[in-house]
């Protein structure tokens, strides 16, 4: 069906003409606001202090959503928002990883802010259609479609109660409808936000951002994944956003200086076809590179983290992906990237659910996904972690936090807390692929022990505990949340900085903030409290500035330059440090340094917390871990690693393990890791100028240029 055919047949139900106006220096200097309960459209202008304070992308979010909302605002209520923006750098196509955004939402998991960063094209385009970010409030009474047309210079609202809601096949039918019927390449020209049927029946929907791979032929999808925000897309009842642009290319983001940034841009590809394949090999693996890597320092997450490695790893390595990625084509999730890291598995067959006999496009497997749907919940089939990871994205939930549900389902199931009467009839042992598959498609249909499953690790220890079906300290130790939100595939149990990357983040524990084990656990080169504390002050601030500037954080160090071993400061890359640098200055007109990074960043970063502190949270008792993040929860777990332990007890406490029990090895091993989390805790909060209760201090917030009269408000009571 073209556009004129759809228009015969769904009704529009309004239309928002706007006047576009080119890019100044990265930014549109004006927002747009969407009421979708009644079909109200607001620009909105911003101010210089916006751009100075909150520099763009995840900053934007916070601040308008910050607006729209109220202290005690839930997830499902009608002020409840989706903010997407890109910043001002997003959109470039001369340097490699420049077309990220930030989603933003209250989350139906942990009643916080969530952000999301996300690839794809809808982050550019919505920039190239006139407006630096998009807030989406209210509710509709009915299912509809908006479309952004930057030709017609429109806003459409279309009903749309008959298009599909899985992301696969919605995405592929609105290219079509959109673009020119008789010009294939203008789909490349088109971008679709969506979720999926599971979004509609959990609290862990996330957004798929749509581009259209030329080579292929293909459309395919990119992940909002945490956090719950398509769950709030389909309570919205938005069946989808789309956006089609003029032809890409040049420069749409009407630069400072062009000069500096294809000069970087240049260096930064020879990096990438001279080093790659010495280094990380991302234009052949992509992340999923990382499997074997893990599996050999005992990292890989095997059996809801129980242990971090497994003998069959070898099933999973990134030779084995290597086989089945398509090689030799661009791979880039925007236009430049030559990175290339966004593997695909082409013409894949399915074998269950509702597409089964389909053969489709699966975006990935990245690393994550090969843990969470392989390796967490004890399956080592290829074969199922690409078919799961296709279905997580078309029904529209994060494979991540799938994952992680599953692998705690699993631990409950083979620790006697579920058993096949109370899963309604599914035997979920580790190991146990098929019936894996059949949660995921029950939870796509809203059936069965897939809706329990749909509601995430924290809520289902609450249920399990509520029913008497377990003890609810055991359930604590081993759920891997924190704030509401599930652990991502890391093992951090002999990484003190890496508790804290998870467990401190602002909105629960994924890796996007601090990666930090090789620095602690491999290299020694954090030993102490104090440059542990340093590092998870640098390095979460640091990342947090890619999703205020629109970047992608892999270029920085996946790919490392030659001589970066022998500088100064090798894990933070000193060289792709100044590379950013310049092509912010390149972009904006501005003359900012390296450390002005970290203070635009730290402006933002102490705004998100306070923002949760707002709504009743962001203090020191939420910022604690489950027990299996720090040390071995089971007997079973210390025996398997009782050489080391042992060892520990020995030379670090001077306790002799000799005679004494596992269970008490284990209490001692225990209430040494809670003390060191708690010293931990003391350290990073004084180093980011927080009380010890986890409350930024007035006198920092001065010293950031942060001491608005809003969030004075909210912290003078707590100093």
């Amino acid at each position: 069906m073209n556009f004129e055919e759809f228009k015969k047949t769904h009704k529009l139900l309004k239309q928002y003409k706007y006047t576009w106006a080119p890019i100044d220096k990265g930014y549109n200097n004006r927002t747009v606001h969407i009421n979708v309960g009644d079909l109200v459209v607001t620009e909105k202008p911003v101010s210089q202090e916006m751009k100075e304070k909150f520099i763009g992308g995840k900053g934007f979010d916070l601040r308008l959503l910050w607006d729209a909302t109220q202290p005690n605002t839930k997830w499902n209520d009608p002020e409840n928002e989706i903010v997407i923006s890109g910043g001002p750098c997003c959109g470039i196509t001369q340097y490699s990883g420049s077309g990220k955004a930030i989603c933003c939402a209250i989350s139906p998991q942990t009643d916080i802010v969530v952000d999301s960063n996300v690839g794809g094209f809808f982050g550019p385009f919505l920039k190239f259609c006139g407006f630096d970010a998009l807030e989406l409030q209210g509710k509709s009474d009915e299912e509809i479609l908006i479309i952004f047309d930057e030709e017609r210079e429109v806003i459409d609202f279309y009903e749309a109660g008959d298009l599909p809601s899985d992301s696969h096949v919605l995405a592929e039918e609105l290219h079509d409808m959109l673009a020119n019927p008789e010009n294939e390449k203008d789909k490349y020209n088109v971008s679709v936000v969506s979720s999926g049927t599971a979004a509609e029946h959990s609290l862990i929907g996330m957004l798929n951002f749509s581009f259209y791979d030329i080579k292929r032929k293909k459309v395919r999808l990119k992940q909002a994944g945490r956090g719950g925000i398509g769950t709030v897309l389909r309570d919205k009842k938005i069946k989808a956003i789309a956006a089609h642009v003029k032809p890409i290319g040049g420069n749409r983001n009407n630069v400072a200086d062009m000069d500096p940034i294809k000069e970087r841009g240049r260096k930064f590809n020879t990096e990438m076809r001279e080093l790659d394949d010495q280094q990380c090999e991302m234009k052949k693996k992509g992340t999923a590179h990382l499997t074997n890597i893990m599996n050999d320092y005992d990292l890989l997450p095997v059996h809801n983290f129980r242990f971090g490695s497994h003998p069959d790893a070898d099933k999973i390595t990134g030779d084995v992906w290597m086989s089945y990625f398509t090689q030799n084509v661009p791979d880039g999730c925007w236009v430049g990237c030559n990175m290339a890291c966004s593997k695909g598995v082409d013409n894949y067959l399915l074998r269950s659910g509702p597409y089964a006999g389909d053969r489709v496009i699966v975006d990935g497997p990245e690393y994550e996904t090969t843990s969470s749907l392989g390796s967490i919940a004890g399956i080592f089939n290829p074969d199922f972690t690409i078919e799961a990871n296709f279905y997580c994205d078309t029904y529209g939930i994060c494979t991540i936090t799938w994952g992680t549900i599953l692998g705690f389902i699993m631990d409950c199931f083979e620790s006697g807390i579920l058993n096949e009467s109370r899963t309604g009839g599914l035997k979920l042992n580790f190991g146990n692929a098929d019936t894996a598959m059949e949660l995921l498609h029950q939870l796509a249909k809203g059936e069965g022990f897939g809706m329990i499953a749909g509601q995430g690790v924290r809520k289902m220890k609450q249920i399990f505990a509520e029913k008497g079906w377990g003890d609810p300290r055991y359930m604590q130790d081993i759920g891997m949340e924190n704030k509401g939100l599930e652990y991502s595939q890391y093992v951090s149990k002999e990484s003190l900085a890496q508790q804290g990357g998870y467990a401190m983040t602002n909105k629960g524990p994924q890796h996007d903030e601090a990666w930090l084990i090789f620095m602690d656990m491999v290299n020694n080169q954090i030993p102490t409290f104090e440059k542990k504390a340093e590092a998870l002050h640098y390095f979460p601030m640091f990342r947090t500035w890619f999703g205020l500037a629109g970047f992608c954080k892999l270029p920085w160090n996946d790919v490392e330059p030659v001589g970066n071993a022998e500088t100064e400061e090798p894990a933070k890359v000193p060289e792709h440090v100044d590379n950013y640098v310049t092509i912010f200055n390149a972009v904006t007109g501005q003359n900012i340094n390296k450390d002005d990074i970290v203070t635009q960043s730290e402006r933002v970063y102490n705004f998100q917390r306070i923002f949760n502190i707002r709504r009743g949270y962001g203090l020191r008792k939420h910022d604690a871990q489950p027990y299996r993040a720090a040390g071995p929860v089971t007997i079973e777990e210390y025996e398997s690693r009782a050489e080391r332990y042992d060892k520990q007890l020995k030379e670090i406490l001077n306790v002799d393990p000799e005679g004494k029990t596992t269970e008490e090895k284990m209490a001692i091993t225990r209430e040494y890791r809670e003390n060191q989390y708690e010293k931990l805790l003391d350290a990073v909060y004084e180093r980011r100028g927080w009380t010890k209760n986890g409350v930024p201090k007035i006198e920092h917030l001065k010293r950031l240029g942060m001491d608005l009269p809003e969030l004075i408000e909210v912290v003078e009571p707590l100093q």
